[in-house]
């Protein structure tokens, strides 16, 4: 996927996510709410922009826009409904702030946000996010809980804490914080890399996403939520083990995650076909 067609297909994966998200919060009002809002909100988008203008553009990073957000909030709904139908309810609910609706709205809102602190620089990122997003949360949780204001404290601070714990450095302390995390570590399909590498930056990091063909969330056959990661080739276990690996190590989920990395032969010399993490 996206050997050729570069960017685009990126984009694209971008605007299917989003449909796809719209599909997944549709019976959920809170949820949908806060997407609509996301998507239209001129500070949200324009952070965005910009954090990618310093990300891609100054850094030389793969993309933390639009399309990235978009794709993250989509797998963390994705990884959330996978636990709680598999009988491990989130935090949200298991504290009793709320229901399950709650705990997705705070989910997809959290995984939406998440990069926008890159605008402000790559260093502790999800610091600057708690800080930008601020002003986003109290407008829009105060619509959706403004009479029920213990409730709403209670799920501004988990989702800055799903923000806050994104990063693979900082240990996740709630199933949404863990959703977050996951979600953002899946989203590792080339067309994101497809600029930095075309720009010259060819290393391990560079290579390895450029392998990585497609990546699918589904039901797990021994564990509630199943990683699947198709790879041109074995180049990509670096992404599967380094980036998606580290992601969930800190996840605080990893027992309830199994990921599957497939390589679909295009030369006759693979190391492997098949590996698990």
């Amino acid at each position: 996927m996206g050997r050729k067609e570069g960017r685009p297909v990126y984009v694209n994966m971008g605007l299917k996510a989003k449909n796809e998200l719209v599909g997944l919060v549709g019976g959920n009002p809170k949820a949908r709410m806060l997407l609509e809002r996301l998507e239209r909100d001129e500070f949200i988008q324009g952070t965005l922009e910009h954090a990618n203008t310093v990300v891609v553009g100054r850094m030389g990073y793969n993309d933390h826009g639009l399309t990235h957000s978009r794709i993250v909030a989509r797998n963390a709904v994705q990884v959330l409904r996978l636990l709680n139908d598999a009988g491990v309810p989130p935090n949200t609910v298991a504290e009793k702030t709320g229901g399950y609706d709650d705990a997705e709205a705070v989910v997809m809102c959290a995984a939406y946000v998440h990069d926008l602190g890159n605008a402000i620089h790559r260093d502790v990122h999800f610091l600057h996010t708690v800080a930008l997003c601020e002003d986003f949360l109290d407008s829009s949780l105060l619509d959706l809980y403004g009479r029920e204001r213990r409730k709403l404290a209670r799920l501004k601070a988990q989702t800055l804490e799903a923000v806050y714990t994104h990063d693979e450095a900082v240990e996740s302390i709630s199933i949404e914080g863990g959703c977050v995390k996951v979600g953002d570590g899946s989203d590792m399909a080339c067309g994101r890399a497809r600029i930095p590498f075309k720009k010259g930056k060819k290393d391990i990091h560079s290579i390895s996403a450029m392998a990585i063909d497609d990546v699918t969330i589904l039901k797990g056959e021994e564990k509630p939520v199943r990683i699947l990661v198709h790879m041109s080739c074995s180049a990509g276990v670096f992404q599967i083990q380094n980036v998606l690996g580290g992601k969930i190590r800190t996840s605080g989920i990893k027992d309830h995650v199994e990921v599957v990395g497939i390589v679909n032969a295009r030369d006759k010399d693979q190391i492997f076909d098949k590996i698990e993490l």
